[in-house]
C-alpha cells in the first residue's frame, strides 16, 4: 500500500520546481563539448551543485569513471546496460564514461542525460521525499528539467 501511494504521488508531480539560471544552461553547453573524465567530473559537479543549491537540497557526490558501462549479455547480445546509478543514503552518483562493448567515450548528450537522470533521483529523494522510481511522472519531471536547461 505504501509503495502504491509513492507510485501515485510520483505520477502526479510532472514538473521540477527548480529555478534555472544562465550559469546552469552554460554548464550544460560546456558539458556537451566535454569528453574527458576530468572535464566531465569538474563540470558535472558544478552543474549538480548548482541544481542542488537551487532546489535547496544537499549537494550530491559525483564520480565519473573511465571504465566501461556495466552490461549483461545473453546469446552474444547485450541485453542490459547501466549508464550510471544513484545511491540515496550516501548521496552519490556514479557514471561510467565508456560505452559497454567498444569502450568508446560516452556520447556527450548521453552523458548529460545520464547525469540529469541520476540527479533527478536525488531531487525526488530529498526534495519531494519520494522513493524515487521510474514512473511516468519521473520521466515527465526529467523532460521538464531538460526543457528548462534547453537540452531539448
Amino acid at each position: 500500500m505504501l509503495q502504491t501511494a509513492n507510485y501515485v504521488r510520483s505520477n502526479k508531480i510532472i514538473d521540477v520546481n527548480v529555478p534555472i539560471n544562465i550559469r546552469m544552461i552554460d554548464l550544460v553547453k560546456y558539458l556537451l563539448e566535454a569528453s574527458t573524465v576530468s572535464d566531465r567530473q569538474k563540470l558535472g559537479e558544478m552543474l549538480s551543485d548548482e541544481l542542488s543549491d537551487a532546489a535547496m537540497i544537499n549537494i550530491v557526490n559525483l564520480k565519473i569513471s573511465d571504465t566501461h558501462q556495466f552490461h549483461k549479455r545473453s546469446g552474444g547480445r547485450v541485453v542490459f546496460k547501466q549508464y550510471g546509478y544513484y545511491r540515496p543514503k550516501s548521496k552519490y552518483i556514479y557514471i561510467q564514461n565508456k560505452t559497454a562493448v567498444r569502450g568508446q567515450t560516452l556520447a556527450a548528450k548521453t552523458f548529460v542525460d545520464t547525469l540529469l537522470h541520476e540527479w533527478l533521483h536525488h531531487y525526488d529523494t530529498y526534495k519531494l521525499k519520494l522513493n524515487s522510481i521510474h514512473t511516468k511522472g519521473f520521466y515527465l519531471r526529467l523532460q521538464s528539467l531538460k526543457e528548462k536547461l534547453k537540452l531539448i
